[in-house]
This record gives C-alpha cells, structure tokens and sequence, in this order.
C-alpha cells in the first residue's frame, strides 16, 4: 500500500508537469539552449571524472542502444494506454507507427550522414616517429585513394564533415518522450483508468528522457565538438519539428499517425475539451 502510494503520487506529479502548458511550449527551447551553452561547461568539469571516459558503462549500454530504450519503454507505453482505452489493435498500431516513422527518418539520416562524412572526407596516417610535432602531436600525411573503412581498418585517421549522431539521436529522443508521455496528465485528469503497469511504464520514461538529458550534458561537457554538436542538435530539433509540429498535425489517415492522444482522449466525458486544450499545448 505504501509502494503503491508512493507510485500514484510520483506519477500524477510528473504527469502534470509534462502534461502542462509551460512544459510543451518552452521544452525545445530549453533543449536548444542546452546544446548551444553546454560546451562551456567543459571549463568547469574534471577530465578525470569516471564520465568523462567513454567506456563507462552509460554510454556503451545506454547511448549506443539508445534508439532501442527508447522504442521499448516508449512503444509499451503508447501500446498499453491505447489498448486499454479502445481495445483496438489497429488504433494502438497507429500510434506506435510515429515510431517507426521516427526511427526511419532516424536511420535515414544517418546513413546520408555517413555518406556525407564518406564524401568530403580524406584519409590521414600518423607520422608518430617524426621529430616533427605540432602542439605536441604527431604529424598527418594524407593518403588518398583510400576509403573511410579501409583508412579506419589500416590503423590510420579518417577526417571528414561530420554531424554528431549520437546528439542527434539524444536531442531526438528527448523530444519524442516529452511528446508521447504527455497525453498521461489529461488522461488522467478524465479519470481514466490507471494500473500500477501503466504507471510504473510512465515512469520508467520518465526516468528515461531524465537519463537522455543527463547524458546530453555530458556528452556537450567532457567531448564538446563544435560545430558538430550543435548541428546533431539543430537536425534533432529540425526532425521533430517536421514530424510532430508539422505532418502530425494533418490528422490519422492512411498516410498520417496522427498527434499522440488523438482519438483516445475524446472517449470520455469532455474528453474532446482535453483534446483541444493538450493540441493547444503542444510547441508552435
């Protein structure tokens, strides 16, 4: 009883917050700030922080599958507040398609990314027997005709236009949380029904887009890479820009998800009222 207490208050108070209007509108904005500023922070941090090594274990469990977090905690989420609501499978599989769509466009930017890296970059070998050095580091001798997996294969450097992925996907994921977990505050509001699963999923996202924000920061304070970074950030904000300011807003049809929460949050009384007030809500 006290477990379930302590759930219930926890969820209705992060649910309001998500769920409220300051949050929706100036969410973005505060993600924008924080790649912009967040470099700076590398003056105050310790280059001998357990964080500041990549091999600590959340970047490689986390970072590196963080497509895959998301889409679990996110998917079973969408896909049990649906569900319990209509008892539609087809309306639950249209809500979890913004993730597939999501993650397509993800993917797809990756790999034009890469081909842009590919492109404009060139193949470098580290001359570290040279008694020449610059600013303490071994001199560069290009190499061409060489690709990028052949170049990275010999042991040599690769440098080319690049665009942080790893911000990208992080400033991505963010937004997509913030987008998909909204519609619990008015859900609850209407006075749906609200298990502890139910609850113990949101929450789990919670922690999850808590987890991406904090990763976020040390990402832009113990490896801060401009202009790289800031451009991850600008095309995550760009694509969910696209995606849920932009097409969702069309309404659910054959070529369209549809906003989170639409057709679900009207099934109750002056559920159509929570509908238009979280539309209004969201980020313009």
């Amino acid at each position: 009883m006290f477990f379930n207490t302590v759930l219930v208050v926890l969820t209705d108070l992060a649910a309001r917050f998500l769920g409220s209007a300051i949050f929706r509108k100036h969410f973005h904005l505060v993600l924008s700030v924080l790649v912009m500023f967040g470099p700076a922070l590398s003056f105050w941090v310790s280059q001998h922080s357990v964080f500041a090594k990549k091999t600590h274990f959340l970047y490689r469990i986390f970072l590196r599958s963080g497509w895959g977090w998301t889409c679990i905690f996110v998917g079973s989420f969408v896909f049990l507040l649906s569900f319990s609501i209509r008892r539609s499978i087809s309306l639950s599989i249209r809500h979890l398609s913004r993730l597939g769509v999501a993650g397509g466009l993800w993917v797809g930017f990756c790999k034009l990314l890469d081909l842009l890296e590919n492109t404009t970059g060139s193949c470098y070998e580290r001359l570290l027997n040279s008694p020449e050095v610059t600013n303490g580091q071994p001199l560069l001798v290009l190499r061409e005709g060489a690709s990028k997996s052949e170049c990275l294969r010999a042991g040599m450097l690769w440098r080319g236009y690049e665009v942080s992925e790893d911000v990208f996907l992080l400033c991505l994921c963010c937004l997509l949380l913030a987008e998909e977990i909204a519609v619990f505050g008015p859900y609850l509001q209407l006075g749906g029904f609200s298990g502890g699963p139910l609850r113990i999923l949101f929450l789990f996202c919670v922690l999850l887009l808590w987890l991406w924000i904090f990763l976020l920061l040390c990402l832009l304070a113990y490896f801060p890479q401009f202009p790289t970074q800031l451009l991850g950030g600008a095309l995550g904000c760009l694509s969910w820009r696209g995606l849920y300011q932009s097409w969702y807003r069309l309404g659910p049809s054959w070529y369209c998800p549809g906003r989170p929460g639409q057709g679900l949050l009207n099934t109750k009384t002056n559920g159509a009222a929570a509908e238009d007030k979280l539309n209004h809500n969201q980020c313009n």
